[in-house]
C-alpha cells in the first residue's frame, strides 16, 4: 500500500461570515502528483495555506507524513512539516532583492528564507551549485534576480524549493503566471521531465488552465467556490462536465497526446472532436 503524504478531512474555513472552504477531503499518497484546478475565487489559495500551516481550517484535520505532534509547541510542528514542502509561486518574485544573485537565492531555500542576508556556507553553495545543474540553470548561478528573464526565474526558484532538507512535496502554484507561450511550453516541459526523474515524491500543481496539466499528472481536483467538484485519477475527475460546473459555462474538454485543451462547444464541434 502506497505511504500517504498528507491527507485532509472535513476541512472548512470560515472568515467573517464568508464560506472559504467546505469539507475538503484529500488523501495525497507517494508517487502521486496532483493539479488544482478551479477559476478565480474558487479556494486553490487557501487550500494551500491551509495545507502549509498558514491557515487554520474551523473544521476538519490535517495530517502530513514527517509531522509529530510537537513536545513544546504545535508551532514548531508546523516548521519541521514545511521543511517538507518545496514551495514555488509567482508572488515569490516580488519579494527577491533585485541585486541577490542566482545561487544565492536557490542556496536560501535550506531554510526556506528569502533575502537571508548573510554569507551562506561553503557546503550549501555547493549543493545550490548541484541543485542549479540539475534544473538546467548553472549558467546563471552569478547572475542577480533583476537581470534574469520570467523563465529564469522559475527555475531558480524550482531550484530553491529543491533545496528544502526533507523534500517529498512540490507545490507550484500559477507557475506560467507572466509566461509568454513559447516560454511556458518549454517551462511545462522542463516540470514533466523533473517529476518523472522521482526528484521528489509528489507534485501539486495549481493552476486554472486546463492547457497547463502535463502528461506526468495522475490525479486530479477540480473546485469551485470553495468546495470540491470532482477529485480523483486525471481521467475520471477532468471531465466536460466539471469543467463546466466549475467555470459556470458549457465548455467542452479535450485530450490529446497526454494534455488538454478547454472549448465552448461550437468551437469544439468545428473541429470534429469527442466529448469527455
Amino acid at each position: 500500500m502506497a505511504r500517504p503524504v498528507f491527507s485532509m478531512t472535513g476541512v472548512s474555513v470560515q472568515r467573517n461570515g464568508r464560506r472559504i472552504l467546505q469539507d475538503i477531503s484529500w488523501l495525497v499518497e507517494r508517487d502521486q502528483n496532483w493539479v488544482i484546478v478551479g477559476g478565480n475565487g474558487s479556494g486553490k489559495t487557501s487550500l494551500l495555506n491551509v495545507l502549509m500551516g498558514y491557515l487554520t481550517p474551523t473544521k476538519g484535520e490535517v495530517e502530513m507524513a514527517g509531522r509529530e505532534d510537537a513536545v513544546n509547541s504545535a508551532s514548531q510542528s508546523w516548521d519541521d512539516w514545511r521543511k517538507n514542502i518545496g514551495y514555488v509561486s509567482s508572488s515569490l518574485a516580488q519579494w527577491v532583492d533585485p541585486a541577490e544573485t542566482a545561487i544565492e537565492i536557490v542556496a536560501s531555500g535550506k531554510n526556506a528564507v528569502l533575502n537571508s542576508w548573510q554569507l551562506e556556507e561553503e557546503a550549501d553553495l555547493a549543493k545550490a551549485a548541484r541543485v542549479m545543474r540539475q534544473v538546467d540553470c548553472e549558467h546563471l548561478r552569478d547572475q542577480s534576480w533583476g537581470t534574469l528573464s520570467q523563465g529564469e526565474r522559475q527555475r531558480v526558484l524550482i531550484g530553491r524549493a529543491l533545496m528544502a532538507p526533507n523534500l517529498g512535496l512540490l507545490i507550484l502554484d500559477e507557475p506560467c503566471a507572466g509566461l509568454d507561450p513559447v516560454a511556458r511550453e518549454h517551462f511545462l516541459g522542463f516540470i514533466d521531465d523533473l517529476t518523472r526523474k522521482r526528484t521528489f515524491r509528489s507534485l501539486v500543481l495549481v493552476t486554472h488552465h486546463v492547457e497547463e496539466i502535463v502528461p506526468s499528472i495522475t490525479h486530479a481536483m477540480v473546485l469551485k467556490e470553495g468546495r470540491c467538484v470532482a477529485r480523483g485519477e486525471k481521467r475520471q475527475a477532468l471531465r466536460s462536465a466539471t469543467l463546466s460546473e466549475a467555470f459556470n459555462a458549457e465548455l467542452r474538454l479535450r485530450s490529446r497526446l497526454g494534455r488538454y485543451r478547454l472549448y465552448f462547444p461550437e468551437e469544439f464541434e468545428a473541429e470534429g472532436n469527442h466529448i469527455l
